[in-house]
């Protein structure tokens, strides 16, 4: 799944010594040597609790401003937070745990009220953090909202009728769907190896993201087919690239824009958000696969939008039915290899547990939009996990989020 399989590049990347770069290997407007070794240590457990944050001021970025009235994300009654039991460090209130599970804020919401809200290590209500692959989810949302709008005509829809550049390679054959089941097809594993001989996805993120020396999707032009699209669940952070190069061409708009009009505005959010970007500054495209930046609250806006069937204070600003479709889970099968406490994928949105109706988005290093519609409640959790997580981490995580939505709120 998407954290264990981004972990490779972490463990790799930071085992390594920073990339000698020459005056030559660097494009005139590209990066200078100092912003391409500040971004080498970006996943570095010992600052990554800092790095994770205000990624703009490291990475090229597209802005996502807020518009219109902000919905408001009133007090509600404060929530008796639980007890946590570790079977190796023993019982802890939340403090303790919130420093054992590596995190940097958390928001619950119920009812659409703020119950509980902490912000950790010099955070506050205005720092934007990472989404890492959370933003997969968002793009999932403007995938509907541009179906809707007629924009894309069906999600059975060839990608190469959107982007013809696609037709020849391994994503001739692939639909919309499968892209957004994760079933392309393509030949790409989420494998991080770095070195003489870099693996593909390790390739695309230095020369992408760190050296902003290409696009994220270009390689999806030439690369070739594995399985036959639909068949089998691969994990591709080039998979949801493809759906952003697909949105911007079937809008007409680049992709910050299309956010900032269709979600952004319309979610009522309180601050401005910002993708990251890649390839060289003023051409590259947002990185709809892992690089949407915003607060906490508005964070937690997303979830309790998607919670509310796509409607903020009554407004339908996902289409109607859309969000039941993300959430509708294709199971993975017994022996997946998956962590047990993943059971299933639907579009670019995780089943994380086997609690009736629940979903979340998920990213690399412990994010987490977990919505739990039983209890109306949305948890946010935004965290700076090591680069090789303990195996009890998520399985920790998930169980307090199942004793937070239990949890009583105080008179």
């Amino acid at each position: 799944m998407s954290v264990r399989l981004w972990h490779a590049v972490l463990a790799a990347s930071v085992a390594l010594a920073p990339v000698a770069v020459s005056a030559q290997s660097v494009a005139p407007a590209g990066p200078s040597p100092a912003v391409i070794s500040m971004r080498e240590q970006w996943l570095n457990p010992a600052i990554n609790s800092f790095t994770f944050r205000d990624t703009d001021k490291v990475f090229e970025s597209r802005a996502v401003p807020r518009s219109g009235p902000i919905s408001p994300l009133a007090a509600g009654p404060a929530l008796a937070m639980p007890q946590h039991q570790s079977a190796a460090a023993g019982a802890m209130g939340y403090g303790a745990w919130a420093d054992r599970t590596f995190t940097n804020a958390l928001l619950v919401l119920k009812d659409g009220k703020i119950v509980f809200e902490d912000y950790r290590n010099k955070s506050d209500a205005a720092t934007h953090f990472i989404s890492f692959s959370m933003a997969k989810t968002i793009t999932a949302l403007l995938i509907g909202i541009a179906l809707h709008e007629g924009k894309i005509r069906s999600l059975d829809d060839k990608v190469g009728d959107y982007v013809p550049e696609l037709k020849a390679g391994g994503y001739g054959d692939a639909t919309i769907r499968q892209i957004m089941q994760m079933r392309s097809g393509v030949d790409y594993e989420e494998r991080y190896d770095f070195g003489e001989h870099p693996s593909l996805a390790a390739m695309i993120h230095m020369k992408a993201i760190v050296r902003n020396q290409m696009r994220f999707a270009d390689p999806a032009v030439t690369i070739g087919k594995k399985t036959a699209p639909g068949s089998t669940f691969n994990y591709a952070t080039l998979d949801t690239a493809v759906l952003g190069w697909i949105l911007e061409r079937a809008t007409g708009e680049k992709l910050e824009s299309y956010t900032a009009s269709r979600l952004w505005g319309p979610l009522g959010a309180e601050a401005g958000a910002f993708w990251l970007a890649d390839g060289p500054p003023g051409t590259g495209r947002a990185l709809n696969g892992m690089g949407y930046n915003a607060v906490l609250r508005d964070f937690g806006r997303i979830g309790q939008m998607m919670l509310d069937g796509g409607k903020v204070n009554g407004s339908q600003v996902i289409p109607a039915g859309w969000v039941s479709q993300m959430t509708t889970m294709i199971p993975f099968p017994a022996g997946s290899g998956r962590k047990t406490e993943f059971k299933g994928y639907g579009f670019q949105t995780w089943q994380v547990d086997s609690e009736p109706g629940a979903f979340s988005a998920v990213g690399l290093a412990g994010q987490f939009i977990y919505v739990h519609p039983q209890t109306h409640t949305v948890i946010v959790k935004l965290s700076y996990n090591p680069p090789v997580e303990p195996e009890w981490l998520t399985p920790e995580v998930l169980d307090y989020f199942h004793a937070i939505v239990r949890a009583p709120v105080k008179p």
